[in-house]
């Protein structure tokens, strides 16, 4: 027979280290082991013992029950604070004037278009737009990429595109689908794709950029090139299927890319309070075994330097890396949201004013010397004009040849495409009243 030993007279026998509890680390209770054997100290660090099992090489054996809820949260890196004064002068930027005040310029450039274009959607004019307004600092990301590191982006990088050269027309020409888009008018304005850039074609559906991303990472791996992908999201996107994928393949196979989550705080009117639990998005990353950063996604500099370490690791090391950057969404989701419905005006307000990445950049520069309100006015009404002008060309032009739908679907047109395609061209011609062509460029 054994005898009984009841709970707490076990429980007075057990000495009071080997039972511990802390917000992170929950042991049960001697009550809960009434009938074990808890007599002893955990061991120490040196006496542990690696397990054996294939699936955790890195786990330690231990005679204390871990029920772990959550991590130390990860700091959020920053270089300059809100008025745009550096914090640790080891931090300063090394850069030339010239390659601060193009950052900045095309953060006063993407503002500018912005609210063109906004507008001449609100006109009826294009049929859609979405802006960039309070996450403008994710520029300084495209500043450290290699001209041919490839970008798969989601729907808000305009800027990058700009940086590397995107002009204007292009813009325009997307925007209004004429015979001068080099998407051929196939896409929703602001789906932005440019092979010379190695920007690949933006894509609607939400986080099917993710998995490609680290397809072409490998590819670039296994090719010996020095290069590196860039693939940009919004945290709304790390809640789909997707985002897993990617991220597991990437690790699992060591490959060069670099996910940079744009954290706006709302995937579309769901807020981040609602749209997960635990440490954000850079949290995920430490789980996949991935290099992570999180940064101020509202200062220029800390992001510049984030994407430059990472790209290190990308590139020389084949190490995949995420980057959360916090940033704060000010302007609607799209011209298909009224974010009013969802968060008052003043907060907006309040972003706008206290916590500003445009002033954070201008105040930098101005302390450098490098930039005043003359040349902000001079840069704005110059690139105002230059928006409208190419708006004007754009809205002007036809659209793409009506054979177009036709292309670029096989390499060559297949008979059942051929045959669709003459049918068209029949009905078109029989019925001109109900298939006017008078505004679609001529075929070729």
């Amino acid at each position: 027979m054994y005898a009984r030993v009841s709970a707490r007279a076990l429980a007075r026998s057990i000495p009071s280290k080997a039972i511990k509890a802390t917000p992170a680390r929950l042991t049960h209770s001697a009550k809960a082991f009434s009938t074990s054997a808890l007599s002893m100290d955990a061991p120490k660090k040196k006496e542990r013992v690696k397990v054996h099992f294939p699936g955790a090489l890195d786990s330690h054996f231990s005679q204390v029950l871990e029920i772990r809820e959550k991590m130390e949260p990860i700091d959020t890196f920053r270089v300059m604070d809100t008025d745009g004064k550096v914090l640790d002068r080891s931090l300063e930027p090394d850069v030339t004037e010239e390659f601060a005040t193009k950052i900045y310029k095309d953060m006063l450039t993407l503002n500018v278009m912005d609210l063109i274009l906004y507008e001449a959607q609100r006109q009826g004019r294009i049929s859609f737009y979405m802006t960039n307004a309070g996450e403008e600092a994710y520029i300084g990301s495209a500043a450290a990429l290699d001209p041919e590191d490839e970008i798969f982006g989601q729907y808000r990088e305009a800027g990058t595109l700009l940086y590397r050269g995107f002009t204007l027309d292009q813009f325009m020409n997307q925007c209004y689908s004429n015979d001068m888009d080099l998407g051929k008018g196939r896409q929703m304005p602001v789906h932005y794709g440019s092979k010379a850039l190695h920007f690949q074609t933006i894509s609607s559906p939400l986080a099917t950029q993710l998995p490609q991303a680290s397809g072409a990472a490998y590819a670039i791996k296994r090719s010996g090139k020095k290069n590196c992908v860039m693939c940009y999201f919004g945290e709304g996107a790390a809640s789909e299927g997707d985002f897993h994928a990617a991220l597991n393949i990437a690790a699992t196979t060591s490959a060069p890319v670099i996910f940079f989550c744009r954290n706006n705080g709302f995937a579309i009117s769901t807020p981040a309070s609602e749209q997960y639990k635990g440490d954000g998005i850079a949290s995920r990353g430490v789980g996949y075994g991935m290099h992570t950063i999180r940064v101020d996604g509202n200062d220029v500099w800390a992001v510049y330097k984030a994407t430059q370490e990472a790209r290190k690791l990308a590139v020389e090391k084949h190490k995949p890396v995420l980057i959360e950057a916090m940033t704060y969404r000010v302007g609607h989701h799209s011209t298909s949201d009224d974010s009013s419905a969802y968060r008052s005006k003043k907060e907006v307000e309040d972003w706008k004013r206290h916590d500003n990445p445009m002033v954070r950049m201008r105040k930098w520069l101005e302390s450098k010397g490098w930039w005043d309100e003359a040349r902000e006015n001079a840069h704005k009404s110059q690139q105002r004009t230059a928006v409208l002008k190419s708006f004007a060309a754009a809205e002007k032009r036809k659209k793409p040849a009506v054979s177009e739908m036709f292309n670029d679907v096989y390499d060559k047109l297949t008979p059942n495409l051929l045959e669709q395609k003459k049918e068209l061209e029949e009905l078109i011609k029989k019925y001109p009243e109900h298939y006017d062509t008078s505004n679609y460029a001529k075929e070729n």
